[in-house]
């Protein structure tokens, strides 16, 4: 698990539909941690870069820098081999 950084992000507001479970589960994970649901939610879902196939998802895409940019990831970061 990775633990939750310092802030310094720009944050950006969303308007997401979400099943009440899951708000249920961010709301006492958020009250058990002392973190808002947003610090909650921006650290798991950084755990999707963790996932070997999104990244090979990623690699793969035709024009990917961008991509990467956004992602925060650099070259040094993926397994595929650089484009010729």
């Amino acid at each position: 698990m990775r633990f939750i950084q310092p802030k310094k992000q720009n944050l950006q507001k969303v308007n997401w539909a979400l099943p009440d479970k899951t708000i249920a589960i961010v709301k006492h994970y958020a009250e058990y941690t002392g973190y808002s649901e947003e610090e909650v939610l921006s650290a798991f879902l950084e755990n999707i870069l963790d996932d070997p196939r999104f990244i090979t998802y990623v690699e793969n895409k035709r024009n990917n820098k961008r991509i990467l940019k956004d992602l925060g990831l650099i070259a040094d970061d993926l397994q595929a081999s650089p484009e010729v």
